[in-house]
């Protein structure tokens, strides 16, 4: 909306409810003359805060549709020519709680012929709050805005899931973010949960970035100028987070450079893909592995670690139009390499502490699709899988024995969203994640979403 079509729409609503102007003295037209000056100034200063906020989303989210930036609502009263309502922060947050019904314990989990990291498995067995956020967002100034989104979880802990800043002034079309977020790989990884089709992750997002693969550090994107979206990314970071590890060392951890790229096909299709690198390094990446002789053996990692990621999604909503019917498929495949030094028996507890050179190449892949039937109805269906691949553990093939397993995963779901502010869903999956074990899952997820909330990513 132009600020120009705002303008009458104020002196309207200021002629309205002031007395009525025909009867007044001098004293009262100045009075409203006033009123309406200070009308003016203050959407027009709220119009340009507003106009600037959707430059920066639409730059910062890179969507391949135009973005609504939070609005923040209008005063009750007029205030001063200042505006300075407009730059008051967005503040929203988002409540989750579920229900499982695990035929498996859950405290059991693990994803065979993989190394554990981050945060993986179900959750907990029956009721339970679900993970919450608190998100505050607003422009600094002219140059740079701010995002901090923290996390409250069910067990009374409080972390900082993001906090960056964007530099909004930056030339040639790039966004410059740093501090800590989400990485722009693949295609879910920068969605937080609550967006999500289904209530867990991808098998794949777990085994091979630990759910969600997240960055404390600088990133730099790039949308070309031209019809066809074209998304370049690139990013430095400390490399804490799986596969990679904490290190005690000066300089970077990890790097990731992606391309995405997107369009659409006539008035009902749209779709987008892309590639994504990360490369990282584990430094005493230590878990816990059962040997050849069926001892819990600690063992550890120390190499580098190279993750490849292709993306795919295709949407489909009758004449551009989503709100009755639409349907979306969504895949991605990881290929990973990780090369270095393995050790078996890193505490001594066996007395076999035994170091070699370790080789590892593994792989897997999801595919969904979910079709809103009618207005506010979802149903959805996704298939996991991973590959165990090559693995070499040099002389430790003595006490260790290569994967063959492939885990794998069915799921289906139907949610009721009665506006873009609440989700209720039930979720059935067979998870086969370790030889010879079945666990039989329900869920039943609420999602309620409260404050301003900008459009979602593509």
């Amino acid at each position: 909306m132009s600020k120009f079509s705002l303008v009458p729409a104020a002196l309207a609503l200021a002629l309205l409810v002031l007395p009525d102007a025909r009867a007044a003295s001098d004293a009262d037209l100045a009075e409203i003359r006033e009123q309406i000056r200070q009308l003016k100034e203050n959407y027009e200063s709220r119009i340009r805060a507003l106009e600037q906020r959707l430059k920066e989303a639409e730059a910062a989210k890179s969507a391949a549709a135009p973005i609504s930036a939070p609005i923040v609502s209008a005063p009750s009263t007029p205030s001063t020519g200042s505006g300075i309502s407009a730059f008051n922060p967005a503040i929203s947050a988002v409540l989750q709680g579920r229900y499982a019904n695990l035929s498996q314990d859950p405290n059991k989990f693990a994803i065979s012929g993989f190394a554990p990291g981050g945060e993986i498995g179900p959750g907990r067995r029956g009721l339970s709050l679900a993970e919450s956020e608190l998100a505050i967002f607003a422009n600094v100034d002219d140059k740079f805005a701010g995002n901090l989104i923290v996390s409250l979880s069910p067990e009374n802990t409080v972390s900082v899931e993001e906090a960056y800043g964007i530099f909004t002034a930056a030339p040639y079309g790039l966004v410059p973010k740093f501090g800590r977020f989400f990485s722009g790989l693949g295609y879910m990884n920068e969605q937080h949960q609550h967006v999500w089709d289904f209530i867990d992750a991808p098998l794949a997002y777990q085994a091979f970035l630990g759910g969600q693969y997240g960055n404390d550090g600088l990133q730099v994107k790039w949308v070309a100028p031209i019809e066809q979206f074209l998304e370049l990314g690139a990013e430095i970071g400390n490399g804490d987070n799986f596969p990679g590890s904490a290190r005690n060392k000066n300089g970077v951890g990890s790097g990731v450079v992606y391309a995405h790229t997107g369009g659409d096909i006539g008035a009902s299709h749209s779709w987008r893909a892309g590639l994504s690198y990360v490369q990282t390094r584990a430094q005493d990446r230590d878990y816990s592995l059962i040997d050849l002789a069926g001892n819990d053996a600690q063992v550890g990692f120390n190499g580098k670690s190279h993750l490849a990621i292709a993306d795919f999604v295709w949407k489909y909503a009758p004449n551009g139009n989503p709100l009755y019917t639409n349907f979306k498929v969504q895949g991605e495949y990881f290929w990973r390499r990780e090369h270095g030094d393995f050790t078996y028996d890193v505490d001594g507890a066996l007395g076999l502490t035994n170091t070699s050179a370790y080789t590892a190449r593994q792989s897997g892949w999801y595919l969904q699709g979910v079709y809103q039937f009618m207005s506010y109805w979802r149903v959805g269906g996704r298939y996991d899988r991973l590959d165990p691949g090559h693995v070499d553990y040099g002389t430790n093939a003595a006490f260790l024995n290569a994967p063959a397993f492939h885990p794998e995963r069915y799921t289906l779901m139907v949610d009721y969203s009665p506006s873009e502010f609440s989700r209720i869903r039930l979720q059935w999956g067979q998870s086969k994640t370790q030889p010879g074990v079945t666990d039989n899952q329900l869920f039943v997820q609420y999602i309620l979403s409260l404050g301003a909330h900008g459009a979602h990513k593509f």
